[in-house]
């Protein structure tokens, strides 16, 4: 193995990735050092290594730059504040040539005027002030050693900028608002298919996290129609928001979606199918969702959410602060926080009981206190990331998507999984 054990060659490393506002993640067991080697299972016919100790190799994640969608305006394919939309896209090789992840951007929700024009001052709302470079790691790594499965894969993120998970088709002229997800996600589309050989995908999977993970939910069958015959399967990470009741009696995710739905046009880009049964709103919630996606669907989603979790204990329902530590470490929680945070855990679990039962879909439900896995490195794959009966996140989604086992694995309650790490989402 003398090649490839000396392309990762040993170093120090700590890891801090921005995922949904930002996360800080702690390391175990502080700075990480590289050990000795231990050889891994093959994976995608590819021979893979890693530490003893959890950390890689020395080398930099890629920086992939953005690309604006062709003739934005023409197509009205622009952000919140009228600027064109964007995706990062990196070219695949050999094997993975004509192997695909699209992968949606997480990035939040904007329901009224006043959030969206605050929004539209950040890289969430214009591609203003999104980063020219961003690092592809975890799902999107193209290092065998982090990403066995689909490191040679080609690979796009698709940015966030409209405030609606791309479901949007409407503008507000008076705030200079545009909400043109919709028109987003086609353009992206056929800029992929035109220009960078999309149309000719074999295997595809269309991913996201948060804001993008239930992007990936409603656009699943979408995605899947573009490639009839082609293999197509979608990954939703930390995309299942629950329609729960906060600490106060109240349903903030319900509220802001009812208005998010009205301010942005959301409702005709929604399931007919399930506007048959419920209301626009209700047609937004990943839980009424999954049971009729018709493609192949994996979700990934920890049971106890930490950015659900702060939603569910807004101060303004805490005026005594006791919910303050909480909300930030999960292990700070008192007797009756806990009892809350499980019946979170409850309502969840049954929801996706029916999800689990068809054999196409998978399921990794974890009791870490985290939001959005996949993107991560150290929760993503390493020697020390999340796992659920021994099975990291990785392996669990390689072994759906490629069939090579099954893959719907439910952990035990909190605090019984000892291989969660403490994520911290300000």
């Amino acid at each position: 193995c003398e090649p490839l054990c000396a392309s990762f060659e040993m170093k120090k490393l700590l890891w801090s990735l921005t995922v949904f506002g930002v996360i800080l993640i702690l390391p175990v067991n502080g700075v990480l050092e590289f050990d000795k080697m231990e050889r891994l299972p093959d994976f995608n016919g590819t021979n893979v290594y890693q530490t003893e100790n959890n950390v890689y190799s020395k080398a930099k994640p890629t920086m992939v730059e953005l690309t604006f969608v062709k003739n934005p305006v023409e197509r009205s394919a622009v952000c919140l504040d009228g600027s064109p939309s964007g995706y990062h896209f990196h070219p695949g090789s050999g094997s993975g040539a004509k192997n695909w992840i699209v992968q949606f951007e997480g990035g939040g929700w904007c329901g009224t005027i006043e959030d969206c024009v605050n929004m539209k001052k950040t890289s969430h709302g214009s591609s203003k002030y999104m980063e020219k470079q961003i690092p592809f790691t975890g799902i999107l790594s193209d290092k065998a050693a982090e990403n066995p499965d689909f490191y040679n894969w080609n690979k796009v993120k698709v940015r966030s900028c409209d405030g609606g998970s791309l479901m949007g088709d409407n503008e507000n002229k008076d705030a200079k608002l545009q909400f043109r997800g919709k028109r987003i996600w086609t353009a992206v589309m056929v800029d992929l298919m035109t220009f960078n050989g999309l149309r000719e995908a074999k295997q595809a999977l269309l991913s996201g996290c948060s804001t993008g993970g239930l992007a990936a939910i409603l656009y699943c069958d979408n995605f899947k129609w573009y490639y009839p015959k082609g293999k197509v399967k979608c990954l939703s990470d930390a995309g299942l928001f629950l329609d729960a009741t906060d600490v106060a009696g109240d349903r903030p995710l319900r509220n802001l979606y009812r208005d998010l739905i009205q301010l942005q046009s959301v409702t005709t880009q929604l399931s007919n199918e399930c506007l048959k049964r419920l209301n626009p709103t209700s047609c937004f919630f990943a839980q009424n969702l999954i049971n009729q996606v018709n493609t192949s669907l994996f979700i990934l989603n920890a049971a106890y959410d930490s950015w659900q979790a702060k939603s569910l204990t807004p101060k303004s329902a805490d005026p005594n602060g006791s919910w303050s530590d909480c909300r930030l470490n999960i292990a700070k929680c008192n007797a009756s926080q806990i009892k809350f945070l499980q019946g979170f855990r409850t309502h969840m679990v049954n929801l996706i009981s029916g999800f689990t039962k068809p054999s196409k879909n998978g399921v990794f439900i974890n009791s870490c206190f985290t939001h959005c896995q996949t993107e991560n490195q150290d929760t993503w794959y390493s020697k020390n990331s999340p796992a659920v009966k021994n099975k990291r996140i990785a392996v669990a989604v390689g072994d759906w998507y490629f069939e090579r086992r099954g893959a719907k694995l439910i952990d035990c309650a909190y605090p019984c999984d000892k291989t969660c790490r403490n994520e911290v989402v300000e």
